[in-house]
This record gives C-alpha cells, sequence and structure tokens, in this order.
C-alpha cells in the first residue's frame, strides 16, 4: 500500500465517521480528538525514548559487506546488541521543527549520506524508495523497487500527494544520484552517492487522528530510503517551476491562488486570469533562466497583474 492510498483510507475513515455521527444520534459518544499541542508534547516524548533505546546499521554503513543493499535497518539496543550507539547520540542526527495546526511539530533526520545530486524541493518529485514502520517495528509500507512521489500532487484522487509532510521537509535534506547504468537485462544501477536518510516523526505531522491502513490513530512515523531521481516539477506547465508559485513562502502551494478561481497557482495555466497564459507573460532564457517583466512598474510581475496582459 502507498502513501497516497494511506492517505485517502484516512480521509475516508474520518468522512465515514463524521457520517455515523450525524445520523446516530442514538449511538456511541464520539471520541473527542486529542489536543494538537499535548499530542505534540507527547510524541516527542515517545520519538526520544525510541532514539535512545535503538540504533541503526551503522556499522555495514561504515564497513559494508559484500552485496550490501544500503537499506536502513533499525533495532532495540539489547542482548547481543548492548554495546550499539543509540540513534540519538549519532552526529548524522539532526532536529528539525515545522509549524502545523498553529503547533510547533519536533522532527528528526538521520542523514546516513547526504547525497551528491540536486535536492529537492517541498514542490518536487523525487524518485526513491523507502520503509516505514511504526514504534514498535512493525512495518506498515515499503518498497521493494523505487517509485515516484510527486509530493504537493494534484489535489485530485488520482495524484493527492504525500500526507506525510515530514517525509517531503526530510527529503530537501538530500541529493539524487550523480548517475546510472542501463544492465544488458535492462535493470538500472545507480551510482552509489545517492542520499541515504530516515525521518523520525511525530502523529501531528503524520495521519495524527485519522488510522489509515495499519497506522493507529496518534502514531509517530519513521521512514527510511534512497533518493535516487529528482525532478524539478512544472505541474500546469506554465513555464514557472511549481517551488517558485509558493508566493508566500509557506511551503504549501494549494493556499496561493491570484485570480481567485478553483485553481492554485501551481495548477492555473493564467495565474492571474486575464486571458493571457503565464507562459505568454513571462521569458525563459536558453539557460533556463527565468525573467519575470513588470510593463507597467508597479511591483507586480506581469503573469500575476490582471491589469497587464
Amino acid at each position: 500500500m502507498r502513501l497516497q492510498k494511506l492517505f485517502f483510507i484516512g480521509i475516508l475513515l474520518g468522512a465515514i465517521s463524521v457520517s455515523c455521527s450525524n445520523d446516530d444520534d442514538n449511538g456511541p459518544d464520539e471520541i473527542p480528538i486529542r489536543d494538537v499541542g499535548e499530542q505534540a508534547i507527547e510524541d516527542d516524548a515517545a520519538l526520544n525514548a525510541y532514539l535512545e533505546s535503538h540504533f541503526y546499521n551503522y556499522e555495514e554503513f561504515e564497513n559494508p559487506p559484500a552485496g550490501f543493499d544500503y537499506r536502513i535497518k533499525l533495532d532495540t539496543i539489547a542482548g547481543a546488541n548492548s554495546d550499539k550507539t543509540p540513534i540519538i547520540e549519532s552526529n548524522l542526527l539532526s532536529i528539525h521543527t515545522y509549524t502545523k495546526n498553529e503547533v510547533e511539530h519536533t522532527f528528526y533526520v538521520l542523514k546516513v549520506r547526504e547525497g551528491v545530486g540536486a535536492k529537492p524541493t517541498f514542490a518536487d518529485s523525487t524518485f526513491q524508495n523507502y520503509h516505514g514502520q511504526l514504534l514498535n517495528r512493525k512495518t506498515f509500507d515499503q518498497t521493494t523497487n523505487p517509485v515516484w512521489f510527486d509530493h504537493p500532487g494534484t489535489l485530485s484522487e488520482g495524484n493527492p500527494g504525500i500526507a506525510v509532510v515530514a517525509l517531503t521537509q526530510a527529503m530537501t535534506e538530500f541529493g539524487e544520484a550523480s548517475g546510472f547504468t542501463v544492465n544488458e537485462d535492462n535493470t538500472v544501477t545507480w551510482t552509489e552517492d545517492y542520499g541515504i536518510g530516515a525521518v523520525f516523526l511525530p502523529s501531528g505531522l503524520g495521519y495524527f487522528n485519522n488510522p489509515s491502513g495499519s497506522i493507529p490513530s496518534y502514531s509517530p512515523l519513521i521512514f527510511s530510503f534512497q533518493l535516487y531521481g529528482v525532478n524539478e516539477a512544472d505541474h500546469d506547465r506554465d513555464g514557472v517551476p511549481s517551488w517558485m508559485e509558493d508566493l508566500d513562502g509557506d511551503g504549501i502551494l494549494w493556499n496561493d491562488n491570484t485570480n481567485g478561481n478553483n485553481n492554485p497557482n501551481y495548477l492555473d495555466r493564467d495565474d492571474d486570469g486575464d486571458g493571457t497564459p503565464t507562459r505568454e507573460e513571462i521569458i525563459i532564457n536558453g539557460d533556463g533562466t527565468i525573467e519575470f517583466p513588470d510593463t507597467n512598474g508597479n511591483g507586480t510581475p506581469d503573469y500575476l497583474d490582471p491589469d497587464t496582459f
């Protein structure tokens, strides 16, 4: 099951819950949704306890055995592994924050290998393998072969994007591979310089109160991944990369809508709704750089100015 599918299952379950509560006034009382701020504190304590009591296979990365698959494996510090270094003590672990629902959430990124190639923005697509698991080490999702992820998606059921915002935020810290080789059997071997990492995130940056597949409500999540390729997205093909359509710089695309129609700018080929396509109001140079003319000099580029067309 893929992340996008999990996202829609969560939405459907939420809708069913609301429908049932409205239609059956004599049914059991609704379970109140937990306070986001309080849950964030509880999740952070759980994540820290996990990071203090678990390790990753750092020794294999330091001295790769023959046939090593360069995948992060997590295990408990106990028994034969009692001498391992906990993740919390790794100098490859960094702490990040992200504000959602007016609450600051803390998540943790383990950067085992940064990767030498281009890094994605929050608005791009990534070609990657990943493994998702709960703090009890139960796997809820994983890939055998790499898949493309369109992180913001197109606000449609067929391409809803990635619901786990911390995974997207973590991916921006890593680079793609410098290249690949197509083998005689048409399989692909990537140069061993692609990004490898893991993100440990609270439920508030995951599915929160919506159970999704085998993920219970209020579950902190762990994703490990290998980033092979990056594609700078231009979802509406108007010549403006999607990340540049985030006018207010909040890392969210769907709330930037210059002409106020049903399509946010990153899905709108005429951003200002003046009848002239965005691509005709910008200049794309031969080297790929973009110029944004402001014909009337009012400080608003033509492609966002309905009075200039």
